[in-house]
């Protein structure tokens, strides 16, 4: 039976009040600014332009911050992330009760707050935030001082491809809908269209991320581990070229655009 306890009810009434639902609505369009310059940036990669920002959030989050008014938008956007962070605690607590839908809103509450924090870092105290693929290269470090740490290392980069291919199947599926309110024919299929672009995208950049985790552990290599900005130049890389970092690029601006929708129509 489910507790009916009075710590239980208010938490409930706070995972429910209006403002709660109005910051994730901003935390959604927050995310989607993200997505959009990272996309952007790869995409200038890509067409060989010579950019030399990070397609990442943190690349993201800089490119925001050296613009006009850059900082007041990253006290928006770390405002809205926080209350989707605390929505997404809501969803996990006394949302669905399929384990994969708890295990979803757990992931995306740590991603959420990872950005947070580093908004906050670079807001107060001017802390640059690493990218990602320092990121990744830490913990690979970090895991590879462990016993069998390989072996975890191996497992980190699996667990990434599996990422990568449940986000391309939630994509193909068109399960990513079940979340949203929208009922309008046409609308409905342009947002139907833009999620499975962008998931689709998402996964490939998982996978090809999660791939080089795992060379990174055949080789005892911490430094050929990388995130999102190592993954996506990373598909410049393959047989088909630049070509193939643009689609996926395309495919996040997609995602971005998403975002957008998810602002207007995702169930609070």
């Amino acid at each position: 039976m489910v507790s009916t306890s009075p710590t239980r009810k208010i938490a409930r009434r706070v995972a429910e009040h209006p403002i709660l639902e109005r910051a994730a609505k901003i935390g959604f369009a927050a995310r989607g600014v993200l997505y959009g310059l990272i996309g952007l940036v790869a995409l200038q990669i890509g067409l060989g332009n010579g950019v030399s920002a990070e397609a990442d959030k943190s690349g993201a989050i800089h490119l925001v911050a050296s613009r006009p008014l850059g900082g007041l938008l990253l006290w928006i956007m770390a405002f809205g992330l926080a209350g989707l962070a605390l929505w997404q605690i809501g969803e996990m607590i006394f949302g669905s009760h399929e384990p994969l839908d708890r295990v979803e809103a757990t992931g995306r509450v740590v991603v959420y707050v990872a950005l947070v924090v580093s908004l906050l870092g670079l807001l107060l105290s001017g802390k640059n935030a690493s990218s990602t693929d320092e990121q990744s290269q830490d913990v690979t470090r970090l895991l590879f001082e462990l016993p069998a740490g390989q072996v975890l290392v191996a497992l980190l980069g699996l667990g990434m491809v599996a990422l990568g291919v449940y986000s391309i199947r939630e994509g193909l599926t068109e399960r990513f809908m079940r979340h949203m309110t929208v009922s309008a024919p046409r609308a409905r299929a342009t947002v139907v269209r833009l999620g499975k672009a962008g998931y689709v995208a998402r996964g490939v950049i998982a996978v090809a991320a999660g791939g080089l985790i795992c060379q990174a552990a055949l080789t005892y290599d911490p430094e050929k581990a990388v995130g999102i900005d190592g993954a996506l130049k990373a598909l410049a890389d393959t047989p088909v070229g630049p070509w193939l970092l643009v689609v996926v690029a395309s495919g996040v601006v997609l995602f971005a655009v998403y975002c957008f929708a998810e602002a207007r129509w995702h169930r609070t």
